[in-house]
């Protein structure tokens, strides 16, 4: 027996090196289970979402006792055995019944990540979850007994109930042990045989093969594993015949392994490894084009188009390792059903949340630092936003608020809105609150100028604080945590009608195609994305001011001018200063830049500056040449941002719609 012991224990090491799949299977379960919870029409809830529901908490509760996570095992045993009764039609459900589930889903996902970090589980949250869902089962329990007396009939055995063979190959004798043990957990183990490198058992249960076959490939092969249905006689004696998977015409249930075209799992730091070197190879193709523009030698021609089919190969590949890297907007606007359907029962609002966009991609360094921002604009929507019932019914608008979440690739980049319906932003109300708080601000500022003042610092409408809103930080964090993702963000607002925000983010960082620009000796490069146009100023064109400002008149609109040179206190020739300007725009502004030359677009591999210098104001980051030169890539905002007081000052600042203030 001590050996057998010692011999189990080692399986179970053994085991526990494949906990990772396990810990990232059981988050996609709950993130399932959460989601089909929250979709359930509790009038008339669906079958099929019932069994979803009930195959998700019946699968991890298997996988959680395979690797011994026993909080887990017994909450979800719980949180089953209440769902199968719903999903049978002996507990009828209401919204307080969900409102429970969801919280025995998040106090699961405590347990998950205490396990996943090698800790025991919060004792508090597990016995109270239990003793709320043993106390549904125990009325459940009481109200079937009633309803079966005052009819006269006695107690049966659950329709869904049936006896399944269950055949595993090509098993030692320790994980047979194993495997016994995780089958009682299943239902009634009613006999079982093994062989040297077989097990065999019928199994008396309400959990489908499917279900089965889902817990036991937590540690087996699919291939190894069979399913059969038996007979079971019913109440008056006879026999029926239970399918193994419910809706599937054949008898058999032994499943093969998945097609080779599936889905694998791969560290995000080993894909960061390959991106690494594919910018290498891109950097080194760059400095073989260079070479081979001033080869002069006979087969010069033929080494020029090798280059070329080089470059053409580089950058299919390139494209082909950053799709690795690139996640859907699923798996951020997936989180958000959950916090309206939470914050709104608080709140007390009626909240339909509409989401556009899904299936659009953006890189996963960059999907997983937008999560936060954008919490922040859903709860600032909700709270600030859509107004109570009462309140929208008095406006004539429907009692119901909508809240819209989109995505949308546009070019390069990704644009991302947050849309309400609801009350506005108040222009009157904000200016007041600016001035309150010590902000010089004009009344002749645009309406787009006086919405950017809800992104200031510790800037706030909300007439008392609560653990929503109130404390004057959100905003603020969302501007800088998206400026710091290279993106930028702008409002548009009516009155009683509504509020957009609207996010621009590039698909990666870590491949820009850029447009390189020299001032004296220096080359810079500035973001494709950004440059609207280029042209020569006549000296019409230009017009001075005290102090060095200058701006740019083109199509009627005056645009702030400034100069690289005198930013960067760049010194060299100058007779051809000021020859060619760039209008971009960022952040909602457009501005011009004097440059020397314009020697064309590249792609850029981005190397960060910071991380192997310091941070530079204007500057958002480096690369790496053809020739083996560094040039610098331009923050755009932050150069706005460094003469925006000047130009304000100025009166000159312009907007994207031509406006000036």
């Amino acid at each position: 027996m001590k050996v057998m012991s010692a011999r189990f224990r080692a399986l179970l090491m053994e085991i526990n090196e494949f906990s990772g799949v396990f810990f990232s299977e059981a988050e996609e379960l709950l993130a399932e289970m959460e989601q089909q919870l929250l979709q359930l029409n509790v009038e008339k809830p669906d079958t099929e979402e019932l069994n979803a529901i009930f195959r998700a908490a019946h699968s991890l509760k298997g996988g959680a006792g395979t690797f011994g996570f026993t909080m887990l095992q017994q909450t979800t045993h719980l949180l089953e055995n209440i769902l199968d009764n719903a999903r049978s039609g002996s507990l009828t459900l209401t919204k307080n019944l969900i409102n429970l589930f969801l919280q025995a889903k998040d106090i699961m996902q405590e347990q998950l990540e205490a396990y996943k970090t090698s800790q025991e589980p919060d004792e508090a949250g597990y016995i109270y979850i239990s003793e709320a869902l043993q106390q549904i089962a125990l009325q459940d329990k009481e109200s079937a007994l009633k309803d079966n007396a005052d009819s006269g009939n006695t107690p049966v055995r659950n329709s869904a109930e049936s006896l399944l063979t269950v055949s595993i190959k090509d098993v030692d004798a320790e994980e047979q042990v194993l495997l016994e043990n995780e089958l009682a957990h299943l239902g009634e183990l009613v006999d079982i045989s093994s062989t040297n490198s077989s097990l065999t058992a019928r199994l008396r249960t309400n959990a489908t093969a499917e279900d089965i076959v889902c817990v036991l490939c937590f540690i087996l092969d699919e291939s190894q594993i069979t399913v059969q249905p038996e007979a079971v006689s019913d109440t008056a004696g006879g026999c029926t015949d239970i399918p193994a998977v419910p809706n599937n015409p054949a008898v058999q249930t032994s499943r093969t392994s998945p097609p080779e075209t599936g889905n694998i799992r791969v560290a995000v730091s080993k894909v960061d490894q390959i991106i690494n070197q594919v910018g290498e190879l891109i950097i080194t193709q760059a400095m073989l084009t260079e070479l081979t523009s001033h080869s002069e030698s006979c087969n010069s021609e033929l080494l020029r188009q090798c280059a070329a089919q080089l470059e053409r190969n580089i950058r299919e590949l390139q494209e082909s390792v950053m799709s690795v890297r690139m996640m859907p907007m699923d798996y951020v606007f997936s989180r958000f059903p959950r916090l309206v359907h939470d914050l709104g029962a608080r709140l007390n609002k009626e909240v339909e949340l509409i989401l556009i966009g899904g299936t659009a991609e953006l890189d996963k360094s960059l999907i997983e630092r937008i999560i936060d921002p954008l919490t922040h604009l859903v709860r600032n929507s909700l709270d600030h936003g859509i107004e109570p019932v009462n309140e929208r019914v008095a406006k004539g608008k429907p009692a119901i608020g909508k809240l819209t979440l989109s995505a949308e690739h546009h070019g390069g980049n990704i644009i991302i809105e947050v849309t309400d319906d609801g009350a506005g932003l108040n222009r009157e109300k904000i200016l007041q609150k600016a001035r309150s708080q010590g902000m010089n601000v004009s009344d002749t500022l645009s309406d787009e100028e006086v919405w950017m003042l809800i992104f200031s610092a510790g800037f706030s409408t909300a007439e008392k604080v609560t653990d929503v809103s109130g404390r004057g930080v959100g905003m603020d964090v969302v501007r800088r945590n998206i400026n710091a993702m290279g993106g930028h963000v702008d409002v548009t607002s009516k009155l009683n009608a509504g509020t957009t925000v609207r996010i621009l983010l590039p698909l990666t960082l870590a491949i820009l195609d850029g447009m390189l620009v020299q001032v004296a000796d220096e080359i810079y490069v500035l973001p494709l994305g950004a440059v609207m146009e280029s042209l020569r100023p006549t000296p019409q064109m230009i017009r001075g001011f005290v102090g060095g400002d200058r701006l740019l008149h083109v199509r009627g609109e005056y645009l702030p001018l400034i100069g690289l040179r005198e930013r960067f206190r760049i010194s060299g020739p100058t007779e051809d200063a000021d020859n060619i300007v760039v209008i971009v725009q960022s952040a909602g502004y457009r501005y011009a830049l004097c440059v020397d030359q314009l020697i064309g677009q590249q792609q850029v591999v981005v190397k960060n500056l910071e991380q192997n210098y310091r941070k530079v104001q204007g500057i958002s980051a480096a690369t790496i040449l053809g020739n083996g030169s560094v040039a610098l890539i331009l923050d755009v905002a932050e150069l706005f941002a460094f003469d925006k007081q000047k130009n304000n000052m100025l009166g000159c600042t312009s907007r994207v719609d031509g406006a000036t203030a």
